[in-house]
């Protein structure tokens, strides 16, 4: 299977990006082909909410001229993209988020007859991380990552959120062993 990470934290060594290598380590080692785009090194713009996407629903039909047509790409050719993020005040970071909402582009018809979408079908799956419990803090991002599927018309492939978060160093083997079984149910 062809697996794209989107690596949404601003830090390349932190809590998100230690969970992600594990979950990529156990990917490889069940025979994968996995690609990790660390978000926070590409030019990627906001959506302007112009619309003009809608007019040519490919991953390039955005009028923005950034990095953003490469990662959607990837998006589309993969089978299952893995979105990541820590948790910044009960939602995603702003590098994931630009492409979140920048996924505007992928479907078109949304809620009505001819809704299409250029990853229908495919799986999608979330890891997070965040320095709180899940209780009163993780649920808005887990529940806005469902609704996104709606619209693309995706696999919800499944969601891992690792809380009370300090340093990635202080991540003991439960949690490796919590992000390997994580990426052998999202690949089943």
């Amino acid at each position: 299977m062809k697996v794209v990470i989107l690596q949404g934290s601003a830090r390349k060594k932190g809590n998100t990006a230690r969970v992600l290598t594990w979950v990529e380590e156990e990917l490889q080692t069940l025979g994968h082909e996995v690609e990790s785009i660390y978000l926070h090194a590409k030019n990627l713009k906001g959506c302007m909410g112009c619309g003009k996407c809608k007019e040519n629903p490919v991953p390039t039909g955005c009028i923005q001229k950034d990095d953003m047509p490469e990662v959607m790409e990837k998006v589309v050719d993969a089978q299952l993209t893995i979105f990541s993020s820590p948790l910044y005040f009960w939602g995603f970071s702003a590098q994931i988020k630009a492409v979140i909402d920048r996924t505007y582009s992928l479907y078109t018809n949304a809620n009505q007859p001819g809704h299409a979408s250029l990853v229908d079908g495919r799986r999608q799956a979330l890891v997070a991380t965040g320095a709180g419990g899940f209780d009163e803090n993780a649920e808005g991002m887990i529940d806005a990552f469902g609704r996104m599927q709606k619209y693309h018309k995706t696999v919800n492939a499944g969601t891992l959120f690792i809380g009370s978060c300090t340093t990635p160093d202080a991540m003991d083997d439960a949690i490796r062993q919590k992000a390997v079984a994580f990426a052998r149910k999202i690949v089943s």
